[in-house]
């Protein structure tokens, strides 16, 4: 056979001059076979006798060996120790001119040729997208979505591209979401559907494209398949359910494709997507809370959405996950009830609907992403609600819980969460009994240690917190603010100059109230506050400078 192989590649090189047509299509049989044979021993005995730069000028649109050649091209770009000489011999240009061909069997060699040449390497992909194969794989797409084979072709090419960043603006200012939602609605096999569901995911992580692909009536083709997989016990049933659901969700999280579907909570598909959150299946009821996550981004939708009952679907699905224990359902339906929480009116109604104590049902879960929300979905409610924030500062079990996930050192989430739960407890409560829970619980450490944040809003919330522990029960936090170090804490913050004006007020308030207990009034005297309080005076903002007169003063009386 390589002799064979030979023989042809020295026709074919003396051929490649004068264009015989008939002797270059023989000996372009010849190599066909020979790569069917043994691809890679016939790649590097084609690559040996030199014949790569000869291709550029066999490409040759009006040639009827073109076909042949692309696919010659294809078959050695298989090989990845072809892939590099096949770009030096230049055969991209050659080969993305042949893309405006009308010959459908040209475009497929041609299609498979470049996908080849540019497998797995991002900075030819990017050279591609550059010289703008993307507008002219669309088009081709709508011409000939007929072909099966062209039309896998381009797929392929998209999926691969649309990994690229770059590519996002190129395909926005194509007609793609048309396309492939028109190639979508013919399809009824499910690797088809897939293959579509692979380009459709990367391209709708961009904004402008969800909205292009909402408008093209995505969202009814994909409600369409969850109706038909819901009940599959079929794999690809429960693949394609997932698909569609994930795919649903990402559309949403675009601010513009969002709102269009909700169309001011009277939207047929945000109804469709509410029955899903009672439905009996994880998948669907994990999507339909994350779809209610994301409806619920601006004031307007979940002021809307809590007057409509939805809060009510969330605490059921949450208390049908208590026994089965779904952590990714209990996670999205906590972070829509958290989203839900943070316009002022909807507080006192999630609170009167009983959202606290399903939430706290979830005190035990041993799951970070669970906590994390939970903490965060309770911060919200108590938020401005001194009742709410009484009852839940009170709870001894609550407040332990806090100060055991204060410590949770390998979670940085939770533990900021923690620290602001239990600063939010204090400073919405306002209440001497929440400060005793705090102080017994041996949560006063944790609110000194986050006023050293690298936060300045939770440095402000901590100080604030422990100002009012200081207020309300100073000898009983006595013994923990001298353990804590709390007065060398608030030396530093108004030594630091990088300390914001907020954060040199609540510190100066605090010292003040710390002066009544006799150790902690010890300490402020031998760490020489009044230097530093005295060149506070002369600060820019007006507040500070006040405060620092009066502390100044305290200060002095007191030495």
């Amino acid at each position: 056979m390589i002799d064979n192989l030979s023989e042809a590649l020295e026709k074919l090189k003396l051929a490649s001059t004068d264009s015989a047509t008939d002797s270059v299509e023989s000996c372009l049989d010849c190599l066909l076979k020979a790569l069917a044979n043994n691809n890679t021993e016939a790649s590097m005995k084609i690559q040996e006798m030199g014949l790569l730069p000869l291709l550029p000028t066999l490409l040759n649109p009006q040639s009827s060996c073109t076909p042949k050649v692309a696919n010659i091209i294809a078959e050695l770009a298989k090989n990845e120790f072809m892939r590099s000489p096949c770009v030096e011999a230049g055969l991209i240009p050659p080969l993305i001119q042949l893309l405006n061909s009308t010959d459908q069997e040209v475009l497929l060699q041609t299609g498979r040729a470049l996908g080849n040449i540019c497998y797995d390497s991002h900075s030819l992909q990017a050279q591609l997208i550059n010289m703008g194969v993307i507008p002219t794989l669309v088009k081709l797409l709508g011409i000939h979505s007929h072909n099966t084979a062209l039309t896998e072709m381009c797929l392929i090419a998209f999926g691969n591209l649309a990994e690229l960043e770059s590519s996002k603006e190129q395909f926005a200012s194509t007609n793609i979401a048309e396309e492939l939602v028109r190639l979508f609605q013919k399809q009824s096999e499910h690797e088809k559907k897939e293959m579509i569901f692979e380009v459709l995911a990367p391209l709708a992580e961009n904004d402008v494209i969800k909205l292009q692909l909402v408008e093209a009536g995505l969202v009814e083709c994909l409600l369409e398949v969850v109706a038909q997989t819901v009940d599959g016990e079929r794999e690809e049933d429960v693949t394609q359910l997932k698909t569609a659901s994930d795919l649903m969700v990402l559309l949403l999280l675009g601010d513009e494709s969002m709102q269009k579907l909700f169309e001011g909570g009277k939207g047929s598909v945000f109804q469709r997507v509410l029955s899903w959150i009672p439905s009996h299946n994880h998948q669907l009821q994990l999507a339909g809370a994350l779809a209610i996550a994301n409806f619920a981004r601006n004031d307007g939708n979940c002021i809307h959405m809590v007057d409509t009952g939805i809060v009510q679907k969330l605490l059921e699905l949450l208390d049908r996950h208590i026994e089965e224990g779904n952590v990714t359902v209990q996670h999205a339906a906590l972070s829509a009830l958290r989203n839900l929480a943070i316009p002022v009116v909807n507080k006192s109604k999630m609170l009167s609907a009983g959202v606290a104590d399903v939430v706290l049902k979830f005190l035990q879960s041993e799951m970070p992403p669970v906590q994390f929300k939970l903490l965060g979905t309770l911060r919200m409610l108590i938020d401005t609600q001194a009742e709410a924030a009484d009852q839940l500062g009170t709870n001894g079990k609550l407040v332990e819980r806090l100060v055991e996930w204060c410590e949770a050192k390998d979670h940085a989430g939770v533990m900021g969460e923690s620290n602001r739960l239990l600063s939010a407890l204090i400073r919405h409560s306002k209440s001497k009994e929440v400060v005793k829970t705090v102080i017994q619980g041996g949560g006063v450490k944790h609110l000194v240690t986050m006023a050293t944040s690298e936060h300045m809003i939770m440095q402000n919330e901590a100080l604030v917190a422990l100002g009012l522990i200081a207020a309300l029960e100073l000898v009983a936090a006595e013994k923990d603010f001298v353990g804590a170090s709390l007065v060398s804490v608030l030396h530093k913050l108004l030594s630091d100059e990088r300390s914001a004006p907020e954060i040199k007020y609540n510190s100066m308030i605090l010292i003040c109230a710390v002066m009544g207990s006799e150790p902690l009034h010890k300490e402020v005297q031998s760490l020489a506050f009044l230097d530093v309080v005295s060149k506070l005076r002369a600060h820019e903002n007006k507040t500070v400078s006040h405060q620092a007169s009066l502390t100044e003063q305290r200060l002095t009386a007191q030495s």
